[in-house]
């Protein structure tokens, strides 16, 4: 589970004294030259992969009687395109058509920064600040032929983009996209599962340089600071570093009290990192010290409950029949029932990959079956208002003979990293 990328660091760190952090980084320094990176022999995705990409979203539009996706900067335009740009108010968008190369709409003076990371062949089109951007999508479109096919919009373009286009198309039928991106992005390949396996690795390696050197006294954002620091000298690009102590760990995303490592209290750690764009997510609960009797019951019983959505997870099923089975399964302790606390305030787990929340969800109603390829958190937490939560977060994949975890879950709150 997580809250905001990148912007949650600089949340954990707001009040922080302005010399705790970087004391605490210096310390660390002659420790942090010991770790290597595990990221050097990884292989970012590649054109042959990028083209399979097209290729198979190209047989979903046909399949869906779809005959070009409109699709602004973030991570599907990345995943099919390999361009890596911010979105504002001046357009650029790529269009998938359902036949042929795709074609990139960007503002002239963009053409050549935009090119630097477009990893497929396409043809580029751009727009002069006086000109309309959509209808120079719009003749591309006409051009291939496509105008009297519905035109997908992918789930996150803005209104204004997709208003714009049917002004200059107002014969077109705008759907929705996700037959085809979410057809493809669902469904990871192997080099995006090794990607995620090495992120994953570097995530639970910084976790067990992290945790022995938390101490009495620190704060959220000091533990933080460490495990972001670990996970840059192993090859990752740190995403958010939750952390949540004593009773702020009852709330999934925290609290804004005050917080500071003591004897007895409860740390609960959500942590992840990127390696060539693909993300990981994990999450322990531990004890600073020795952990009470209800501590120790708590642990035990989300332990379990992570192992019954992991058995849960099995080909064909129903995505929220995993969200399900645990439900009944902390009902029959006592918790919930549903969504009540204390139990289980949140879904079961989310879909993983380029975004660190993707579709679909492990939660109650889901209907899309699990497939082989999938991604997932397995994260069904346990929160008690007013005295603590625990959260422990491993990620799994889909294979053909049911699901693999990216991590091994603890089976111990007395030895939380294995």
């Amino acid at each position: 589970m997580l809250v905001t990328r990148r912007g949650l660091l600089g949340g954990a760190m707001a009040g922080l004294p302005l010399l705790t952090m970087p004391s605490i980084l210096r310390a660390a320094e002659p420790d942090l030259s010991a770790l290597a990176d595990l990221t050097s022999g990884t292989a970012p995705i590649g054109e042959v992969e990028r083209r399979a990409r097209i290729a198979r979203a190209q047989g979903l539009m046909k399949a869906n009687g779809i005959g070009a996706v409109l699709i602004e900067p973030g991570s599907s335009m990345i995943y099919f395109t390999g361009v890596r740009w911010g979105r504002s108010e001046r357009l650029t968008v790529a269009v998938l058509p359902a036949e042929g190369e795709p074609c990139i709409v960007t503002p002239f003076f963009e053409e050549p920064s935009v090119r630097q990371t477009l990893g497929v062949p396409a043809e580029v089109r751009v727009w002069q600040e006086d000109e309309n951007p959509l209808a120079l999508v719009a003749g591309f479109i006409r051009d291939r032929k496509l105008a009297g096919r519905p035109i997908g919009i992918e789930e996150t373009v803005r209104y204004f983009a997709v208003n714009g286009l049917a002004r200059v198309l107002p014969a077109a039928k705008l759907v929705s996209a996700n037959p085809v991106v979410r057809g493809c992005r669902m469904i990871k390949t192997a080099p995006e599962i090794a990607l995620m396996q090495t992120a994953t690795d570097v995530t639970i390696a910084a976790y067990r340089w992290t945790y022995p050197r938390i101490e009495k006294g620190m704060t959220p954002a000091d533990i933080g600071a460490l495990m972001n620091a670990a996970t840059r000298k192993l090859g990752g690009d740190p995403e958010f570093a939750l952390v949540l102590i004593g009773e702020a760990a009852a709330y999934p995303h925290g609290s804004r009290a005050p917080q500071v490592v003591a004897d007895g209290q409860i740390v609960l750690m959500d942590c992840g990192c990127t390696v060539q764009g693909y993300q990981s997510d994990v999450s322990r609960t531990f004890v600073f010290g020795t952990p009470s009797a209800e501590h120790r019951k708590v642990w035990d019983h989300v332990r379990a409950g992570q192992a019954t959505a992991f058995a849960a997870a099995k080909i064909g099923v129903p995505a929220g029949q995993v969200d399900d089975a645990v439900r009944r399964y902390y009902t029959s302790l006592g918790y919930g029932p549903g969504y009540r606390l204390p139990g289980l305030s949140h879904r079961t787990g989310h879909g993983i990959g380029l975004d660190g929340h993707e579709p679909v969800n492990l939660v109650h109603g889901e209907t899309t079956p699990l497939a082989p390829g999938m991604c997932f958190s397995d994260e069904p937490g346990l929160y008690l208002p007013g005295k603590f939560g625990v959260r422990l977060e491993d990620c799994f994949h889909m294979t053909a003979s049911g699901p693999k975890w990216f991590s091994t879950p603890p089976t111990s709150i007395d030895s939380p990293f294995g």
